[in-house]
């Protein structure tokens, strides 16, 4: 592992789909921390997440997508108005949501909460 912040950009932009899941962890309720025994979780479609920053704070929504390219997930509900009158979802970085529910439907998921270490 280098020290260099250009080869530490290089291997965060150019990591493989399977590696970017792991970045774009969110950090958990102090709830879910007791609950879990985790500080963060990847997030993934269906989590409900509340906004800590930017122009969406304290909005609270399901999470509609996980755009793993760009580092960015999508809230239902935080979205802005276009000039021909569309809604886009405004994207939001992990770093600035706190998850409060998990979507624990996939038997994979919570095989992977459950582990320890």
């Amino acid at each position: 592992m280098s020290k260099q912040p250009r080869k530490q950009r290089k291997s965060f932009y150019g990591a493989p789909l399977h590696q970017r899941h792991k970045s774009v962890s969110v950090t958990l309720s102090p709830e879910l921390r007791e609950e879990h025994d985790r500080r963060a979780l990847p997030v993934r479609k269906g989590d409900t997440v509340k906004v800590l920053r930017g122009d969406f704070k304290d909005h609270e929504g399901k999470v509609e997508k996980v755009d793993l390219k760009n580092y960015l997930i999508h809230i239902d509900g935080a979205s802005v108005q276009k000039p021909d009158g569309n809604q886009v979802y405004h994207p939001v970085h992990p770093s600035n949501v706190m998850m409060l529910e998990l979507n624990l439907d996939d038997e994979k998921r919570n095989n992977i909460i459950e582990r320890k270490g």
